[in-house]
């Protein structure tokens, strides 16, 4: 379902890993990233194109919708996951961070919060 090699999973790593205390474990054949929960993972689920799956912030999700480079994916849209295109257009690896980061804030522990947002100040 993926490659090692692949550039787009080599930066998607690069992204999620620099978050405190984020980890990488293969699941369903695919990677996924978590602090304490998933808060990503590398898509290329069924014949869809290759790209990250998310859980943006509520307020978010409808303007990102209206995007044509996201759309919901199979089995994570009910619960409020979207995933975003690689394919669709240039990848904007400073996006693609904010809204890794966002998922992120949904599952991380407070401990997590609070590194990376020491990071910050």
């Amino acid at each position: 379902m993926y490659s090692d090699d692949d550039p787009y999973l080599a930066q998607l790593r690069e992204v999620c890993l620099a978050l405190p205390e984020a980890v990488e474990k293969e699941s369903w054949g695919r990677p996924t990233f978590r602090a304490n929960k998933i808060f990503a993972l590398y898509a290329g689920i069924d014949d869809r194109p290759y790209g990250v799956v998310f859980t943006p912030d509520a307020e978010e999700r409808p303007a990102l919708l209206g995007d044509p480079r996201f759309y919901v994916p199979p089995y994570w849209g009910p619960y409020g996951g979207l995933a975003l295109d690689f394919d669709a257009a240039p990848v904007d690896w400073t996006e693609v961070a904010e809204l890794v980061e966002s998922s992120y804030r949904r599952v991380a522990l407070k401990r997590m919060l609070r590194a990376l947002d020491a990071r910050r100040a």
